[in-house]
């Protein structure tokens, strides 16, 4: 009998030894749970840009807008840091922003605005837009939240999800970080997706 518990006992701790070599992630593990597909829009160079297109690079997926006067710029820079841990890797990653207000961000204006928070590292931070239907299909696939908010003066804002989506070399949706996360939690997580 003893020997039986000697043989549970050392079966028990190679399960558990193996289980310690496993992905743990500082952000929600999303895996399996089938978000980011079926979207096609179209990056801020004018070529076409869906989740196929990505496939061999970790790419992280971020809803918003280049008017936006606070979240999206803090967040693009969390991004920015993150990034810049990863050195020479931080080349095998993509950053894509999806515009929420196709009205005033055109190409251009998305180009002009990505550049300043993808300056200095190894990768171009791109913007992707489409027509409100395929904006509105893309942030279906990725349960996003979005909508116009008028403000005071007669314009608009917009008011929209502000987590990342980390999507694997597969094109599979893996993390979803809060917009809090830091960009230590960040880096972590990319490193993980990028081994």
């Amino acid at each position: 009998m003893a020997w039986l518990r000697t043989l549970a006992l050392v079966f028990g701790l190679a399960f558990l030894s193996g289980c310690s070599d496993e992905a743990s992630f500082l952000g929600s593990d999303i895996s399996g749970g089938n978000i980011g597909k079926g979207w096609a829009l179209t990056d801020h160079h004018g070529n076409p840009a869906d989740g196929e297109r990505f496939k061999g690079k970790v790419s992280v997926v971020f809803f918003g807008f280049t008017q936006c006067p606070d979240i999206c710029p803090t967040s693009l820079s969390e991004l920015h840091n993150a990034l810049a841990q990863l050195g020479p890797d931080a080349s095998n990653v993509q950053v894509l922003m999806v515009s929420v207000d196709p009205e005033r961000d055109s190409p251009t204006v998305m180009k002009d605005y990505l550049q300043v928070f993808s300056d200095g590292l190894p990768t171009e931070f791109l913007g992707l837009t489409g027509t409100p239907e395929e904006i509105q299909q893309a942030a279906k696939a990725f349960r996003a939240y979005y909508a116009k908010v008028a403000t005071p003066d007669g314009s608009y804002t917009m008011d929209h999800s502000a987590s990342y989506y980390l999507i694997d070399k597969n094109g599979n949706a893996r993390v979803l970080a809060s917009n809090q996360a830091g960009p230590d939690a960040l880096a972590h997580d990319l490193r993980l997706l990028l081994q």
